[in-house]
């Protein structure tokens, strides 16, 4: 399989046409190699137009997502990041690519174990991948400059939204089947936040997710 070729299609033919048009995005998104993180079994498959089992429930997110998640955040050399579900650790690799440092959290011992092992093969230095529940956050180095979940959550915890520095951005998966709402939030002030639906998608949940409590009259 000619993986050049294969990036290069995927760019050019999911990732662009989605409107993702920041180049330095595009150029990240052919500099990492994604086949170098994606299951042995799936390896055929790492720039199909689809979400790619990793595991206890949870998949890589297609290409095109990943690039639209990028893009809406912006990124700078400076960003310290965290990522709540590190999966294979290819995100975490692109998200190290143009901060400071990642810290990644997976609260699946076994998919710490591929995403460290996968992050120390191709060289990744500035990511920290740790064991934990992180679906409310982790404060341990907090406030972050950039806070990604890579799972569904009901709904963002005050906790969560607490751990982004004034200036800040997080991507998160806000919702429940069948519709869920690809949202970034920028904290604006210390009790101010914008909100901005950029799509809509399904993907798996984060486990242990906090869910709203119910109604209130």
């Amino acid at each position: 399989m000619n993986f050049e070729q294969a990036r290069f299609n995927m760019v050019e033919q999911q990732i662009r046409p989605w409107e993702v048009l920041d180049q330095d995005v595009l150029d990240l998104l052919m500099a990492v190699r994604r086949e170098e993180f994606v299951p042995a079994a799936y390896k055929t498959l790492a720039f199909a137009d689809i979400e790619i089992p990793i595991g206890c429930g949870q998949v890589m997110l297609k290409p095109a997502v990943e690039g639209k998640i990028l893009q809406a955040l912006q990124l700078k050399r400076s960003d310290t990041v965290l990522e709540i579900g590190a999966g294979t650790g290819y995100f975490a690799a692109l998200l190290a690519s143009c901060t400071d440092w990642v810290r990644t959290i997976d609260i699946e011992p076994e998919l710490v174990k591929l995403a460290a092992e996968n992050l120390n093969r191709y060289g990744v230095q500035n990511v920290i991948v740790e064991d934990g529940d992180a679906a409310t956050g982790w404060s341990e180095r907090a406030p972050y400059d950039v806070i990604v979940v890579s799972g569904g959550l009901p709904m963002l915890s005050e906790s969560l939204l607490a751990q982004l520095k004034v200036g800040g951005r997080m991507f998160a998966f806000v919702g429940e089947a069948p519709v869920m709402k690809a949202r970034l939030v920028t904290r604006v002030g210390e009790t101010e936040y914008t909100n901005e639906d950029i799509f809509e998608t399904v993907v798996p949940m984060l486990k242990n997710a906090p869910r709203p409590d119910g109604f209130r009259f």
